[in-house]
């Protein structure tokens, strides 16, 4: 065969370098072989109450990740009934050295509870405070106050997780029972938890999130 030259290779090596450019690096941990490790820090919708582990979130979410090619780790801090005082309380156990990222949805309980969002917005932004003190980075996972509790409670609950997320500058999901909330075909019978097909409705929508916040995690 004879072998090309001249502009017909030029235009090869062009094509090839600009295909290059297009493929992002693998974060290090990543091409060192090394997954990424996150916590899902939350209440029983991390923990998944009333479900095989394998359909709680923090596993079906690691599914997820592995099946879009992700090396990543997710591991389960959810404990059930928990607030978000309790949340602050086991921080240090739940979140272990060497965690790279935390999804952290606390604040359902607090809200089931009609306590005051104030105290919520504190403990929730203390506790990203201290993983930030940690260098750990966070993804916050929203919730939305039950409107029957009113336009005041509403408003001053809603607000506090766009607000923390505006604050520190964090990737924010913010409703994290998007498409499952008020769905009984997707609820447990409490009608409050979701069923293994509601985890999966949740994970599918979370995704993208949850694949941005890896990617500002590769970029530190």
């Amino acid at each position: 065969m004879k072998r090309q030259s001249g502009p017909f290779m030029t235009i090869i090596f062009a094509c090839a370098a600009a295909l290059a450019a297009m493929i992002a690096p693998l974060p290090e941990s990543q091409a060192q072989g090394q997954p990424i490790r996150l916590v899902a820090l939350g209440d029983s919708l991390s923990a998944g109450y009333g479900l095989p582990q394998e359909a709680a979130f923090p596993v079906a979410l690691e599914r997820a990740l592995k099946a879009k090619g992700y090396r990543v780790e997710v591991a389960n801090a959810g404990v059930s009934g928990d607030t978000s005082s309790g949340g602050l309380d086991r921080l240090d156990w739940s979140v272990p050295d060497g965690t790279h990222g935390v999804i952290l949805e606390l604040g359902a309980n607090d809200m089931l509870r009609g306590l005051d969002p104030a105290l919520t917005r504190k403990n929730i932004d203390t506790i990203v405070e201290r993983l930030k003190a940690r260098n750990i980075p966070v993804m916050l996972a929203g919730m939305y106050a039950s409107r029957n509790l009113g336009p005041d409670y509403v408003q001053k609950f809603d607000s506090l997780y766009p607000d923390i997320a505006k604050k520190h500058d964090l990737v924010l999901y913010p409703f994290f029972l998007d498409g499952v909330a008020g769905e009984r075909s997707l609820n447990l019978p409490d009608g409050l938890h979701p069923t293994a097909k509601g985890i999966e409705i949740i994970v599918a929508r979370i995704l993208p999130t949850v694949e941005s916040f890896l990617a500002r995690i590769a970029q530190r």
